[in-house]
Formats: C-alpha cells, sequence, structure tokens
C-alpha cells in the first residue's frame, strides 16, 4: 500500500481533518470545563467550611483571608486536572514554568472577575446581590474561563501534540 493511502486514511475515517480538530478542540474544551466546575465547587465548598461550618467557622471574622485559601486549594485542584486530562495531550515541558505561568494567568483571570464586578459597582453603581452575582459571579466567570483556556493552551502546556485517538491522528 503507498504510503500516501496510508496517511489520508484517518482523515476519510472522520470526514477530514477539519472534523478532527473540531472533535479535538471539543474535547479539550469539555475537559476543561469539567475541571473547572470541580474547582468552582472546590473554591466554594472550601471557603464555606472555612467561614460558615458550624454556623461561625474557624475564620467567620476573616472572609477574605478564607477566599484566598480556598482559590489556592482550588488552583491546586485545577492545575492536576487540566495537566493530566485536558492537556494530557500536550508533551511535558519545564514543571516551574508551567507552575509559575499557571498561577500568574490565574492571577490575572481573578482580576478579570474583580474587574467586571468592580464595573459593575463603581461605575454603574448597581449594588444589589442580583447584580453582583450577574456581574461578578455569571459574566467575571465566563470572561475568566474564556481567558485561561486560551492562556493555558498557548502559553501553560504548550509541549507538543500528540494524537489522543485515531481521530485526532
Amino acid at each position: 500500500m503507498p504510503s500516501s493511502e496510508t496517511v489520508t486514511e484517518p482523515a476519510e475515517r472522520t470526514g477530514g481533518p477539519l472534523l478532527g480538530r473540531l472533535i479535538s478542540a471539543f474535547r479539550t474544551g469539555g475537559a476543561f470545563l469539567v475541571v473547572g466546575a470541580i474547582g468552582f465547587l472546590v473554591d466554594a465548598g472550601t471557603y464555606n467550611l472555612l467561614v460558615f461550618w458550624g454556623g461561625h467557622g474557624i475564620l467567620f471574622h476573616i472572609p477574605l483571608v478564607a477566599k484566598i485559601i480556598s482559590i489556592v486549594v482550588a488552583t491546586v485542584v485545577t492545575y492536576f486536572g487540566n495537566k493530566w486530562w485536558t492537556f494530557a495531550h500536550r508533551g511535558g515541558g519545564s514543571k516551574t514554568r508551567e507552575y509559575l505561568l499557571y498561577a500568574v494567568f490565574n492571577v490575572i483571570a481573578i482580576g478579570l472577575q474583580l474587574g467586571c464586578l468592580g464595573f459593575s459597582r463603581y461605575v454603574l453603581h448597581l449594588s444589589t446581590p442580583l447584580s453582583d452575582n450577574i456581574s461578578g459571579t455569571l459574566i467575571g466567570q465566563i470572561v475568566a474561563v474564556i481567558f485561561r483556556y486560551w492562556a493555558y493552551d498557548t502559553f501553560v502546556f504548550t509541549g507538543p501534540k500528540t494524537p489522543r485517538s485515531g481521530a485526532d491522528a
């Protein structure tokens, strides 16, 4: 069998190289959202345990410290989820570089979320719980998720790509 037929066979089975890339992008994006949802639950759970466990948790009077701790715990969980599942198809790189860039991009993403909330509060002068949750949680989280996905894919997990399955080849 000539080598050109062997190279084109996976593309024929998937409907073409574009479809293979789309399938790969949906797998990566879906995994990223699942890891993010787990991180959100870890963040919220850790915060609520520290602040509200038994009515008044151990950090009830210092909730900002509790939030920093919960974000750090969630960031560690999502790092390993993204490294070992979302971007597992990427080859290894410098661990120190990955850790540092992951932390930097998470700080920027937190800034984006706070920026959305700040814009709503201080520019639009909206201060209801509904407006805070829409701007800070919903819109801020969407902006941060898009940024994180782009940053992780572009700068953090940058090793050579390896196919996940025959469809991605």
